[in-house]
């Protein structure tokens, strides 16, 4: 798999001869080895024109920008590598099929259950009292089925999403406390590690749909709309668990994410430019990191993991082979 870089500079970022340069404002230079790049993440305040967007789409590079406050703002999208108006037209069937959609929906919703399930096994088995949250975990997932209403569906996972997230407070040390989830702007430190890990997640699951010729725009749990990939949505709601809040766990359970890592202004507390890098080096590192596939049987990343989860939804829509969301086994 290609690599994703982040860029925090403020300056421009540009095309140099066959690479990518990016020059910030004290007019300092770097490179990007843009032959082995996956996606661009820009954090900083940067200039670009369409020269650059040009040369990143001949390079089948993705760039994803966030703006104030470092929310995801929206992505450039290259012309996708796989083009096919059969698997278009499969998708927007089985959106319009309401049978066929309750049943992707309900897939989802018990894959991120069961994902979220295996971070409080984890952790209840490491001096956690979690017994609780478990058992609502258990609960939710017995209440869903491939026949319920999609808002319904989303009804579930909302339940046991809150169950989840009361576990945090278990998990993470006092001073990183976390009363409800809010964000809009983030109120407190947690609130922004979630929601900045949430949007790594989302638009890394967008430049991994881009990879097949799915339509990132049409989704099965969350509701298409204007100006957001749901697809990404349906698919980050997978992934989430095993990347964005485990990286969140291990940073601040050994300290390497403090409350100096934070600003607060406007009534937002955001992660700062040092915490912004933390993360994302960890984010990174989490999606090199790699397991035995069972079907596969080779090893394979996390950051492949979710172009696999793109590729079997593809197969399901154009043979009618079964779709069973992604589950962590290990």
């Amino acid at each position: 798999m290609d690599r994703n870089y982040h860029v925090f500079s403020d300056g421009r970022i540009e095309r140099k001869d066959d690479t990518v340069r990016i020059v910030t404002e004290d007019g300092d230079k770097k490179y990007v080895p843009i032959e082995n790049a996956e996606a661009l993440f820009l954090h900083g305040q940067l200039d670009f024109n369409t020269r650059l967007m040009s040369f990143l789409n001949d390079q089948g590079v993705a760039l994803h920008v966030f703006g104030w406050e470092d929310y995801y703002a929206g992505s450039v999208m290259p012309e996708r590598g796989q083009t096919s108006g059969q698997t278009v037209v499969a998708q927007v069937r089985a959106y319009d099929d309401s049978e066929h959609r309750r049943q992707l929906a309900a897939a989802i919703v018990s894959g991120s259950i069961h994902n979220m399930r295996t971070n409080l096994v984890y952790y209840d088995g490491r001096d956690c009292a979690l017994e609780q949250e478990i058992d609502d975990l258990e609960a939710a997932t017995d209440r869903i089925e491939p026949t319920l209403p999609v808002d319904e569906l989303m009804g579930i996972e909302a339940t046991a999403r809150k169950a989840y997230y009361r576990s945090f407070n278990d998990i993470l040390p006092p001073e990183f406390q976390l009363s409800r989830r809010e964000y809009n702007p983030p109120p407190n430190e947690i609130n922004s590690l979630i929601s900045f890990g949430n949007s790594l997640v989302y638009a890394t699951c967008t430049s991994a749909i881009r990879a097949t010729a799915l339509d990132p725009t049409i989704s099965y749990l969350h509701e298409p709309g204007e100006r957001r990939y749901s697809l990404s949505l349906d698919l980050a709601d997978l992934f989430k668990p095993i990347i964005a809040d485990r990286v969140l766990f291990r940073l601040v359970n050994r300290s390497q994410i403090t409350s100096d890592d934070f600003e607060t202004e406007l009534e937002s507390c955001l992660l700062n430019e040092t915490g912004r890098k933390t993360y994302s080096k960890a984010f990174e590192e989490t999606l090199e990191r790699t397991v035995d596939h069972p079907q596969l049987n080779r090893k394979v990343s996390y950051q492949y993991l979710m172009r696999l989860e793109a590729y079997k939804l593809k197969k399901h829509l154009l043979t009618g082979e079964q779709y069973d969301s992604f589950k962590r086994w290990w």
